[in-house]
């Protein structure tokens, strides 16, 4: 599906406002501090992109990913947290805590944090605010394209060094992007500039400075596709198992297959099955049920060009 910015936006600051204030004495004055946020800090969101200065900013080990707010020391302090494009709140119960984390966050450079007066989430609660100041919103809400840009850059080169494969864009976009997040833009990144990240990141990959490609997700096909793929692979182990075998190996246009088929409850109601090819090269798995001979199934992973063979 399209991913429509302005609905999607319009969610997100709904849920936001919702969760702030649901629980105050006076939800009216909370809902206005929300909007207030949201024209400070932007939409809301759900998590941030890899390279945000809110996650880079805050001292990181070499070579540390950081991927979430809770994974950095910076931000110990954290409960009952909305995040947005330039920044978040988050509203700890302690007083002391509070005033830590403003404390911490002062000493990062590139980053401000403030304490609100009015309450959030709850009458208890002590909202603390972090900004990332340079970050700047194009328009269209989303951040500024040659900053992002940049920052997305820098940190790919960054990670070089420590790299042992290559990942696609559709098995990180999620980390690229932020969320949430279509197939090449977000509420961080309009597609402008997401397609000038795959075009980055595909770059890099083509140079081998992160080492061999790994390939794991699907997404770049359709639903239909991936469904068609899991279908022909499934319905093809059933029909070449011995109704006795646990696993056993079936050729398939000119590929060696490994099946692991078993009753699930013993009942010769529900089959489980999985086909794998290769280390993980293509991996599927789903149930089959006898009564009616449907076929349901998680999402495969693996290789565009060996998951098509099976269309």
């Amino acid at each position: 599906m399209e991913f429509r910015s302005p609905n999607v936006a319009t969610q997100q600051n709904a849920k936001a406002i919702s969760y702030l204030t649901k629980n105050l004495n006076d939800p009216a004055a909370g809902r206005q501090r929300v909007k207030a946020l949201i024209e400070e800090l932007g939409n809301a969101t759900d998590f941030f992109p890899d390279w945000h200065p809110i996650l880079t900013a805050p001292p990181r080990h070499p070579g540390e990913h950081v991927a979430s707010l809770t994974e950095s020391p910076t931000y110990r302090e954290l409960d009952h947290t909305v995040e947005f494009v330039r920044g978040f709140v988050t509203c700890p119960y302690s007083d002391e805590g509070a005033d830590k984390l403003v404390d911490t966050v002062r000493a990062v450079p590139g980053l401000e944090a403030y304490r609100l007066k009015e309450p959030l989430y709850s009458d208890q609660a002590h909202p603390v605010v972090v900004v990332a100041v340079d970050v700047e919103l194009e328009a269209d809400g989303t951040i500024r394209s040659r900053d992002a840009l940049t920052w997305f850059a820098q940190l790919s080169a960054a990670t070089a060094a420590g790299a042992q494969v290559a990942e696609t864009w559709w098995n990180i976009r999620s980390n690229i992007l932020g969320a949430p997040h279509g197939s090449r833009s977000s509420l961080f990144v309009n597609q402008h500039t997401g397609t000038h990240m795959r075009k980055i990141l595909e770059a890099m990959n083509a140079s081998g400075m992160f080492g061999p490609i790994k390939e794991s997700s699907l997404d770049m096909l359709s639903q239909k596709k991936r469904d068609a793929i899991c279908q022909t692979l499934i319905r093809t182990a059933i029909d070449k198992w011995d109704k006795a075998s646990p696993s056993f190996d079936f050729e398939m246009r000119g590929e060696t297959c490994k099946a692991s088929v078993r009753d699930t409850w013993d009942d010769q109601t529900e089959i489980s099955v999985r086909v794998e090819i290769g280390k993980y090269d293509l991996y599927v798995s789903g149930f089959y049920y006898l009564e009616d001979q449907r076929i349901t199934h998680s999402e495969p992973r693996g290789r565009r060009d060996l998951a098509e063979k099976f269309l």
